[in-house]
């Protein structure tokens, strides 16, 4: 229980590596999205309010995310038949990867009765850029991914 009080993982710590299959069974693994940013959604519930709307913003400006070369995943211990529908009621453009039993959760004190709302941006050499609880503006996650961001840390 005590990453429930426990800060997301450090800006420049090294990303946890996982795997964890999507909605549709296909296996994200961490380390094979070096090269570009990954953007990781923590949200405690599919088709609740602020989880909706949050998932919805990162869908609105997902072109500027992608152009800015962000992978971007939800993530949350809801099984897979929930996620895709989820996925298809609101159309949402990326993954959403089911955490059996909190394990990613756990791994980036995200974990609590319910799953501690986290963004977190992981760099291209897979080090955490950004990270942070409740719900970032898009804006906010693009300004770390900007080339000019990158030069300064």
């Amino acid at each position: 229980m005590l990453s429930w009080f426990s800060s997301p993982l450090p800006v420049g710590s090294v990303a946890p590596p996982f795997m964890a299959p999507d909605q549709d069974g296909t296996v994200f693994i961490l380390n094979q999205h070096r090269n570009k940013h990954v953007v990781l959604v923590f949200y405690p519930g599919d088709d609740t309010p602020i989880c909706t709307k949050q998932l919805c913003e990162l869908r609105d400006n997902y072109g500027a995310l992608r152009e800015a070369g962000a992978y971007v995943a939800g993530v949350n211990p809801a099984k897979d038949a929930s996620h895709s529908a989820f996925k298809e009621k609101h159309k949402l453009p990326f993954p959403l990867l089911v955490d059996h039993g909190k394990r990613v959760a756990t791994m980036y004190n995200c974990n609590g009765p319910l799953v501690r709302r986290t963004v977190y941006v992981i760099d291209r050499d897979g080090k955490i850029a950004y990270a942070k609880r409740g719900n970032p503006t898009v804006e906010e996650i693009l300004t770390v991914m900007s080339p000019r961001t990158a030069a300064r840390r």
